[in-house]
């Protein structure tokens, strides 16, 4: 054993055990949790046999202070084929601890966890949030799902959509401060992921204004018709103007409900595949230096055969890259979609351009009532310069998510 082994391996009476920030871990389980197979560095930081580790509930290195509404969340997402990521505290053998950011991703008839050690500003509100959780556990006799739910709201106030939606924040999180940590250059396909997605997120910013914006429109075509019929016989210009602008409107509301409203359509789709792309990203650089990690160790592995595992994770590695590949896919189409959508809404407001000008001429023509009729179209020209700038920045946002996806 060299100086470096064993200066690695001593060990504290107490408090953290050893857990170097370049290093990774692994341990493979069935469905049920029970351990099939782990790397050197999880055996030496758990400190336990091998005997004791191989067959054993992963439970084994549960810790206390780690609440079980997390753990539910696990189960529920692993459960339905979704990868995860969370902070861990787990316990030792002899009584120390170790923090981990572990993502877990299903594995064949069962499941694998991939680790490093967190080190970011959010890993500090996170031990302050678990401790809180875990207090109110023991405090009000939470059951698991209850305890979740706090942890759920947490997310939800810090602005995310979702449990996923942070995991993979945190995990860039957690990548980028281990890069700099240690003195290496960030990784630059996790920058433009995060930059990507900030790019998604303004564009459901911006739509959310266009809704707002057109909501605050729906009410023109109302007021028209009653000034019309305050100033003119049924079937006079201004009620035509009236109902061309109803139909325009309509027919550009059943786009919005196409394009805009609800989880599914294009704009929110976005969001998701890249928040999926980056956690994918951050989970496989993991797995591929738990790959490294296990060609240097060229320990005695007790009776897991370190190149069938290496095999496991290159599967894995090669698996997930598919599905990141498909998702920028997806990433791309929308995109494409996005922007062709705000071509065919600017051609809709050259008709409402028109028939904004013929508002103006019928204003003129009648001066007793023009004031009126002369505020709506005011109103009409403002919305729909609004609408038309938020226009050109999705699309222009639409068009930065396309280069990113290139590069």
């Amino acid at each position: 054993m060299s100086f470096v082994d064993r200066r690695i391996e001593t060990r504290p009476s107490s408090g953290a055990a050893p857990f170097e920030l370049n290093e990774v871990f692994f341990s493979r389980t069935d469905e049920r949790g029970v351990i099939l197979s782990c790397n050197y560095v999880f055996q030496r930081v758990a400190h336990y046999e091998w005997e004791e580790i191989i067959g054993a509930p992963h439970k084994l290195v549960r810790h206390a202070d780690t609440p079980k509404g997390l753990f539910y969340l696990f189960w529920e997402m692993l459960k339905s084929g979704k990868t995860v990521g969370a902070y861990v505290k787990n316990k030792s053998k002899d009584g120390l601890h170790y923090w981990v950011f572990a993502t877990v991703v299903p594995c064949g008839d069962g499941y694998l966890s991939a680790r490093i050690k967190p080190s970011s500003k959010l890993f500090a509100e996170i031990q302050t949030l678990y401790a809180k959780i875990v207090k109110a556990e023991q405090e009000g006799d939470l059951s698991a799902e209850e305890s979740a739910q706090i942890m759920l709201d947490w997310v939800h106030e810090k602005g995310f959509d979702d449990y996923q939606h942070f995991a993979s924040h945190a995990l860039a999180e957690e990548l980028i401060s281990r890069d700099l940590g240690l003195g290496r250059k960030v990784d630059p396909q996790i920058s433009e992921l995060r930059e990507m997605l900030r790019n998604a997120e303004k564009l459901l910013d911006e739509t959310h204004g266009l809704v707002k914006d057109f909501e605050a429109m729906h009410t023109i075509p109302h007021n028209l018709r009653v000034i019309a019929s305050r100033i003119e016989p049924s079937g006079g210009p201004v009620t035509v103007l009236s109902q061309n602008y109803g139909a325009m409107s309509r027919e550009m509301s059943d786009w919005f409900e196409r394009n805009v409203m609800g989880e599914n359509t294009n704009f929110a789709t976005v969001k998701h595949s890249v928040n999926s792309s980056l956690f994918i990203a951050g989970m496989t650089r993991i797995l591929m230096e738990c790959d490294t990690q296990l060609q240097k160790e060229r320990r005695d592995l007790g009776d897991v055969d370190m190149e069938e595992e290496r095999r496991r994770l290159a599967d894995l590695v090669k698996q997930q890259a598919g599905h990141a590949q498909k998702g920028m896919a997806e990433v791309d189409i929308e995109a494409v979609r996005i922007i062709n959508a705000c071509q065919v809404m600017h051609r809709h407001f050259l008709g409402l351009s028109s028939t904004r000008v013929l508002c103006k001429i019928e204003s003129a023509r009648l001066p007793s009532s023009g004031e009126t009729l002369s505020d709506i179209i005011d109103q009409l020209g403002a919305f729909q310069e609004r609408i038309s700038e938020r226009l050109e920045h999705i699309a222009k946002l639409g068009e930065e998510i396309r280069s990113l996806e290139g590069e």
